[in-house]
């Protein structure tokens, strides 16, 4: 048999401090959640005796729960000698009664999880991050042949253990999986803020990161790469990580984006973010705009590739290859890659590392980045004062190119 209690929903608080009253309906170990239509604020609500206090309509309020639990208990009873409930969850058992009680079918589209996280990945307007939801979606489909149905009451700690488990079989790397559970955690948090659910299995299922291997070269390392000559074929994919590095480790995408340097200097808004960014091209990093210059584009590797995400896997894949090469009797050649796990990326948390080794304040690092800061007044004085992270950039390309500290 079901049962029924009254419960305050304190996770969600409007701007008065008042949260919402619901009616939990529990099966078993489960439960779920019928609006009440009502608020107040935590003290005004007696949780021992399920009763609201110190509020100025504490007795109409009160009235109008008691009549509501028992005609839902009413509602519940009637199931029951039906045996229409016998087989139903919680969910549904509640999309029931509120059937029966408003006189017409519930739509509940935000009642089910798989549904609620469609809606949500389709509101996503970055393609990128988009996608990755998307991925998500067939992660789990792979997993869960049943997930279509699942409520929000079914991703629990077990389920999200087995999913985990799963995914292991061909994601060894517990920081690839993550992105998945992440994911998952991203559409429960705003679930909850749309009062869809109270359910939260993150409160005991811990997303576990694994150590974030090595992306960064220390100062001899770079130096060691920007003095090496690589192969002809080779040299263009080096003198574009220096320049990512000399424009303090832009995206791949926002260096494709590129068709102009104004004034001497690289203006864009990045990709990921929409934050518009500026950085000063030194002339260090001129030379190199001007020996690989396009015509649609900044940079000619934009003519040729019509996908970022193309020339992107293309630069990991032969960054990796810069290194001395010995030919065999036979004439073939053999690699031996000065960083064999050297990706775009790495020009960027390289210069952050560097940057830091030269005690340049983090704020200012933060700034160069494009990272948000926490205080947003700051935040905004740091992202229009360009001088402070102009001189940034100069400091650190003084100090790899030619040793000035």
């Amino acid at each position: 048999m079901a049962t029924t209690k009254v419960y305050l929903d304190t996770r969600s608080i409007n701007d008065r401090g008042e949260s919402p009253l619901k009616l939990v309906i529990t099966v078993g170990s489960r439960a779920a959640y019928l609006s009440l239509n009502a608020r107040v604020k935590a003290e005004q609500w007696d949780s021992v005796l399920c009763k609201v206090v110190g509020h100025p309509q504490k007795n109409a309020l009160n009235e109008y729960i008691r009549q509501r639990k028992i005609e839902v208990d009413g509602i519940l009873l009637k199931l029951k000698m039906s045996h229409e409930s016998d087989m139903m969850s919680a969910t549904e058992l509640k999309n029931r009664v509120a059937e029966i009680l408003e006189g017409r079918p519930v739509d509940d589209t935000h009642g089910a999880f798989y549904k609620y996280f469609v809606k949500f990945t389709e509101g996503k307007k970055n393609k990128g991050t988009r996608g990755l939801y998307e991925s998500t979606m067939r992660r789990m489909e792979a997993f869960d042949p049943s997930i279509r149905t699942r409520s929000f009451e079914d991703i629990n700690r077990e389920w999200l253990s087995d999913f985990d488990t799963f995914m292991a079989k061909t994601a060894p790397s517990p920081n690839a999986r993550n992105i998945h559970l992440r994911n998952i955690r991203s559409v429960f948090n705003d679930a909850i803020d749309e009062e869809v659910t109270v359910k939260y299995p993150f409160r005991k299922f811990k997303i576990k990161a694994a150590e974030t291997p090595k992306r960064s070269l220390t100062v001899e390392e770079l130096r060691e790469l920007f003095t090496f000559s690589p192969e002809a074929h080779l040299a263009p994919y080096l003198d574009m990580f220096k320049l990512i590095f000399f424009l303090i480790g832009i995206n791949c995408t926002d260096l494709y984006n590129l068709t102009s340097v104004r004034n001497g200097r690289i203006e864009y808004r990045r990709a990921k973010t929409g934050r518009f960014y500026s950085i000063k091209a030194e002339p260090e990093a001129m030379e190199i705009i001007e020996r690989y210059k396009g015509r649609a584009h900044l940079l000619e590797f934009a003519d040729r590739y019509s996908d970022p995400r193309d020339w992107t896997r293309r630069m990991d894949k032969y960054l990796k290859r810069i290194g001395p090469t010995t030919v065999g009797k036979h004439g073939k050649k053999t690699v031996a890659p000065l960083f064999p796990k050297l990706s775009t990326y790495w020009a960027r948390h390289t210069w952050a590392t560097i940057a830091a080794e030269l005690d340049i304040p983090k704020e200012t690092i933060a700034a160069a980045l494009g990272h948000g800061l926490g205080n947003t007044t700051t935040a905004i004085y740091i992202n229009f004062n360009t001088k402070k992270v102009d001189e940034a950039n100069r400091r650190v390309i003084d100090y790899v190119l030619y040793g000035r500290r």
